[in-house]
C-alpha cells in the first residue's frame, strides 16, 4: 500500500466521480446558490434516496420558492408535495415551523452561521455544514455516512461517529478541500465504495486504501 496522500487521492477521485451521478444538492446549488432551497432539500434528503429528494424538492419549490410563501402553506399541502420522502409528515411540520421562524426572526433569510442553523429543530451538523458550503460558499465540512465510512476505510481518520469524523477532518484535512469533500465522497460512496461489497476493483485509489489492503490479505 502506498503512503496515503490526500492531495493525490482527492485529485484522482474527482476525475473518477465526474463519470458518476452528482448528488442532487450539489447539482442544484451549482445552478445558482439559494441557501433556502439548499436547507429545505437537505431536510427532505434525510433517510431518502437522491432521486426522491430531487422530485419532492422540485414539486415543493414549484408551489413555494421562498420562506414567506412556504410558511403560508398548510401542512397538508406540504405533505402532498413532498410525499414519498422518508418521514414526510414529520418533515412537513418541521418545514412549516422552520419557515415561520425564518420569516419572523430573520426576515425570510437563512442565517449563515453554523450556531444559528443548529438552533432550528431537526437541523444537525450535516445539514448546517451543507447549507454553509453549498448555500453560502463558506467553509464547512459536511460529514454524512459516506464521508465517515470512506475516510475511516482509508485509514485517514480513526473515529466511531460522523461527529467525531468532522472534528478529526477539521484538524487534519487541508481547508481547500472542506467544501467539496462531501460531494466527491457521496458520489464515490454511492457508485463505488458502497457500504456493503465495495467495488475495490473499480476504485482508482485502492493502492492508498487501508481497507483494500486488508481485504486482499484477508
Amino acid at each position: 500500500m502506498k503512503l496515503f496522500n490526500i492531495h493525490k487521492v482527492l485529485k484522482t477521485l474527482k476525475k473518477q466521480v465526474s463519470t458518476l451521478d452528482v448528488p442532487y444538492i450539489d447539482a442544484m446549488s451549482g445552478v445558482g446558490r439559494d441557501p433556502f432551497k439548499v436547507l429545505i432539500s437537505c431536510i427532505l434528503s434525510l433517510r431518502t434516496q437522491d432521486r426522491t429528494t430531487a422530485a419532492a424538492s422540485e414539486r415543493l419549490f414549484a408551489i413555494a420558492s421562498n420562506a414567506e410563501k412556504m410558511a403560508g402553506l398548510s401542512i397538508d399541502v406540504i405533505e402532498k408535495a413532498i410525499y414519498p420522502v422518508g418521514f414526510y409528515r414529520v418533515k412537513a411540520k418541521q418545514i412549516k415551523s422552520l419557515c415561520t421562524i425564518l420569516v419572523k426572526k430573520y426576515n425570510g433569510a437563512v442565517p449563515d452561521t453554523i450556531d444559528e442553523l443548529l438552533g432550528f429543530k431537526g437541523v444537525g451538523r450535516k445539514t448546517a455544514n451543507l447549507v454553509l458550503t453549498r448555500g453560502f460558499d463558506k467553509y464547512g465540512i459536511c460529514v454524512d455516512t459516506h464521508v465517515h465510512r470512506i475516510t475511516n476505510r482509508w485509514g485517514y481518520v480513526d473515529t466511531k461517529t460522523p461527529e467525531k469524523t468532522e472534528t478529526a477532518l477539521r484538524e487534519k484535512l487541508p481547508k481547500k478541500y472542506w467544501k467539496d469533500i462531501n460531494g466527491i465522497l457521496v458520489a464515490f460512496g454511492q457508485g463505488v465504495c458502497k457500504p456493503i461489497s465495495p467495488q475495490c476493483d473499480n476504485c482508482t485509489i485502492r493502492e492508498y486504501c487501508k481497507y483494500s489492503e486488508l481485504s486482499k490479505s484477508g
